[in-house]
């Protein structure tokens, strides 16, 4: 009778596992292929070989990217190599990425950006916030930017016990972009939530026209289980009106992982469309 009962319990437990197993398969886009959606004018970005997750665009048309950001569990083309913020000027004729000096006093070699952001002062002076994890931490790096030596100069580092208590626009795992409204007392009510039938990352507008470009996973499962034979794919979703009853959701690049692996973010200026990924490279488009 004992064992019988110790068997029935086995096989709850394996039903109860097996379960939680698939479901957590279908948040993952586990059996989800891509259909390739190709633009004609499109190169990788030289100098950009282990990921570059966020990317930042100036009114000027100069271009931010952090790159090398290394994740636990998450597959890395260099391991060894600190991670760095990178540059290109979108107005020249043939850019190119430009890794930017870092002010000395800065810890360079636990440097793992992720995040990036800017900000433009009254006086024209560029600042740029890079979400940070030296050894796997949570930090926010204030940075000045110093066109004329193409360098960074750190001014502060932001740190806090609330840090990692995020807010997420963009719900991965559910496949979902949250819409948030901010109130006069600072706090955020949910307008509206998009469903979407990918694994959503980074978030950028288009100034121009107020689209929203969203990099995506659409197969949550080869990027975390990397496999050079087959992997992770790559696409990018433009979501028109989202305050709409009814958005309009296209996708404007999607590739299977054969020139770009892992999108993380796409960035538009002047009709020129910048892509980057977790841990791969990055794609330069003239639309």
């Amino acid at each position: 009778m004992g064992r019988l009962l110790a068997l029935s319990l086995l096989g709850i437990a394996l039903a109860l596992l097996g379960e939680r197993l698939l479901a957590l398969r279908n948040r993952l886009k586990a059996s989800r292929e891509v259909e390739s959606v190709d633009l004609p004018n499109c190169h990788l970005i030289k100098g950009i070989e282990a990921g570059s997750e966020d990317i930042d665009i100036l009114p000027s048309g100069l271009a931010f990217f952090s790159v090398g950001l290394k994740c636990p569990g998450l597959h890395s083309f260099a391991p060894d190599k600190p991670g760095g913020i990178l540059m290109m000027d979108l107005k020249e004729e043939n850019p190119r990425a430009l890794e930017l000096r870092i002010s000395r006093g800065f810890n360079l070699a636990s440097f793992n950006p992720h995040g990036i952001s800017t900000f433009i002062d009254s006086d024209d002076t560029v600042y740029l916030f890079v979400v940070n994890h030296p050894e796997f931490k949570n930090t926010v790096e204030i940075f000045k930017f110093e066109e004329e030596e193409n360098s960074l100069l750190h001014l502060k580092t932001i740190k806090h016990e609330l840090l990692p208590r995020y807010i997420y626009v963009a719900d991965i795992l559910a496949h979902e972009i949250h819409v948030l409204e901010k109130q006069p007392n600072m706090n955020l009510t949910q307008l509206k939530v998009l469903e979407l039938d990918t694994l959503v990352d980074n978030i950028s507008i288009d100034p121009s026209s107020g689209d929203i470009l969203v990099g995506c996973h659409p197969n949550g499962q080869k990027l975390f289980v990397y496999d050079p034979n087959n992997p992770p794919s790559s696409e990018v979703l433009r979501i028109q009106n989202i305050l709409s009853e009814k958005p309009t959701v296209t996708t404007v690049y999607a590739n299977n992982g054969s020139i770009l692996q892992g999108s993380s973010v796409a960035s538009l200026y002047d009709r020129k469309l910048l892509i980057g990924t977790l841990y791969h490279r990055a794609l330069y488009c003239e639309l």
